[in-house]
């Protein structure tokens, strides 16, 4: 694989992850990439469930009376045991459950993430209560490398192949989370092919 490596770490907002390198495979994948238009795959990327760090948890648990009666669960069945990871915010993270063939909070009267549809209605930005890994997909990251998730990576995603680079997907959530300091960076880095003299 070959990596581009940026001129710093670029920390999200609660300090982990830090991304200093990047995968160039983010400027070259595409993938249908508007959600809300999408007709043939009953959001599938829900499938496998997600990572929420510990704090994040305790901001979805914050709203766990409302959360049960919007989502119709209970929440000792949302997430899975507890795991050490020092890029997570609070050193660790639980990886929702699934049920159905979905991600426990995939709305099971249609489309898209009850934890996205609950901040909506309820007047709470959607990043508060939204996983960074759901907002960023199909990008993820591993040892401060920011790449292409494994979906892609094994050409599991239904979508590959049409619409925009998986970077330009995903600008928005990564300057949210990294700042734009972060993207200005990868758009230099997406205009220069690897391997030329500028990288």
């Amino acid at each position: 694989m070959t990596v581009s490596a940026l001129s710093r770490a670029y920390p999200a907002a609660g300090g982990v992850p830090a991304i200093d390198r990047v995968d160039p495979d983010i400027f070259r994948r595409t993938y249908f990439t508007h959600c809300l238009r999408c007709g043939f795959c009953a959001d599938a990327c829900c499938q496998y469930g997600t990572e929420v760090d510990t704090m994040g948890i305790d901001r979805i648990v914050a709203h766990a009376d409302a959360l049960e009666h919007f989502t119709q669960t209970t929440r000792d069945t949302w997430f899975g045991e507890l795991r050490a990871d020092v890029e997570f915010p609070g050193g660790s993270y639980r990886r929702t459950t699934v049920s159905g063939g979905r991600c426990v909070f995939h709305s099971r009267s249609g489309r898209g993430c009850q934890l996205h549809a609950y901040s909506l209605v309820s007047g709470i930005e959607p990043h508060t209560l939204k996983p960074m890994l759901c907002a960023i997909f199909p990008l993820t990251y591993d040892e401060g490398l920011l790449h292409p998730a494994e979906e892609v990576r094994v050409d599991e995603l239904i979508c590959l192949g049409a619409g925009e680079t998986l970077y330009r997907g995903v600008r928005a959530e990564l300057a949210h989370y990294f700042g734009t300091a972060f993207v200005g960076e990868l758009d230099a880095l997406e205009r220069t092919p690897p391997g030329s003299p500028n990288v």
